[in-house]
């Protein structure tokens, strides 16, 4: 049985999930090399019975883990956040964190994971041998709703709100098929309940919208949110637009890695961009190209882009009466 000791100095064993009615946290044992492959670290699962943990919430407070910086990558999803956060585990550098499942228990568990937040921050934030310089965590999109919370704890970090332009969005939620639709109107929901405004519609015309409106208003909402944060922490984050990093990876990684301290110079930021990370898929393994070709294939269909314009031009509308210019990556831009 792995003891507290461990559990508190280790960075192997993350923090996975809170069972509140228990009062226990899970660990996972994670050897750094199995940190950056493509499934994300909240749907990860115990290889042996030893590579999982339990300690009491109630234990929490003796732990005594030796933190150091981290930072974070925030987005709107399907805007490359998963590249980007492989791309920046580098060993001896930063490590990078995708999607940490012990973000969702804290989301899922609202106000009452708030007292928890800093332990699990300082848990994530342990560095691996090799002097490395920081953490780099990319939560779920859905865990945005900590996002200020996340950020008072850690009054030294610094984050990227990443995200993309919303007929680039509405492509990848066509691409998911019927899954994707409903996640879009989930997502919209979610959004309404932490960052919603009178959007002038009663519930009839709401329910009437379609998949793809639903899911571009949730897009807005989020870049609305964004919009709010850099309002009240602007000296530290950066926006970035999804396509600009593809355009641009190299630059794309020297800038963060400036933003976060990171000792990576140009040169070796044009190195990671010609490793193994860029040439397979960030979150299914395999060849990006030909995954990419496929999904595209599958979802390409005229009637479908002229829905996405159409959703385009009407979130615009709205966008102008709020009177915020979308995407938000014209403001605070990484490069």
């Amino acid at each position: 049985m792995t003891d507290a000791s461990t559990l508190s100095r280790d960075p192997e064993w993350l923090p996975h999930r809170i069972d509140p009615g228990a009062g226990t946290l899970q660990f996972l044992h994670i050897p750094r090399g199995a940190l950056s492959a493509p499934q994300f670290l909240a749907d990860r699962t115990p290889a042996t019975p030893a590579d999982e943990a339990q300690l009491p919430l109630g234990a929490l407070a003796a732990l005594q883990p030796e933190t150091g910086p981290l930072h974070f990558l925030f987005h709107t999803a399907f805007c490359r956040s998963t590249l980007l956060v492989r791309a920046l585990d580098i060993p001896g550098v930063a490590t990078g964190l995708s999607e940490p499942g012990i973000l969702v228990s804290l989301t899922n568990m609202g106000e009452a994971g708030h007292p928890l937040v800093k332990p699990m921050l300082d848990l994530l934030a342990r560095r691996h041998a090799g002097g490395e310089a920081a953490v780099v965590v990319k939560p779920t999109n859905h865990a945005n709703r900590l996002i200020p919370a996340l950020l008072d704890t850690r009054p030294d970090a610094k984050a990227v709100l990443m995200t993309n332009p919303l007929p680039a969005f509405l492509a990848a939620v066509v691409r998911k098929g019927m899954m994707g639709r409903r996640w879009g109107r989930q997502l919209y929901l979610e959004m309404m309940s932490y960052a919603g405004m009178d959007l002038g519609m009663d519930a009839r015309e709401q329910f009437a919208m379609t998949d793809l409106q639903a899911a571009g208003l949730a897009w807005f909402l989020n870049q609305r949110y964004f919009a709010m944060l850099l309002d009240r922490y602007p000296d530290r984050l950066r926006t970035l637009d999804g396509d600009v990093f593809n355009a641009r990876r190299a630059d794309t990684i020297a800038a963060i890695a400036s933003l976060f301290e990171l000792p990576l110079d140009a040169a070796q930021a044009a190195g990671v961009v010609e490793g193994p990370v860029f040439s397979t898929h960030a979150k299914r393994g395999g060849d990006f190209s030909a995954t990419e070709a496929m999904d595209s294939e599958r979802a390409q269909s005229p009637l479908v882009e002229e829905e996405i314009a159409q959703v385009g031009q009407w979130v615009e509308l709205i966008a102008r009466q709020a009177g915020l210019a979308v995407p938000v990556t014209g403001r605070a831009a990484l490069l």
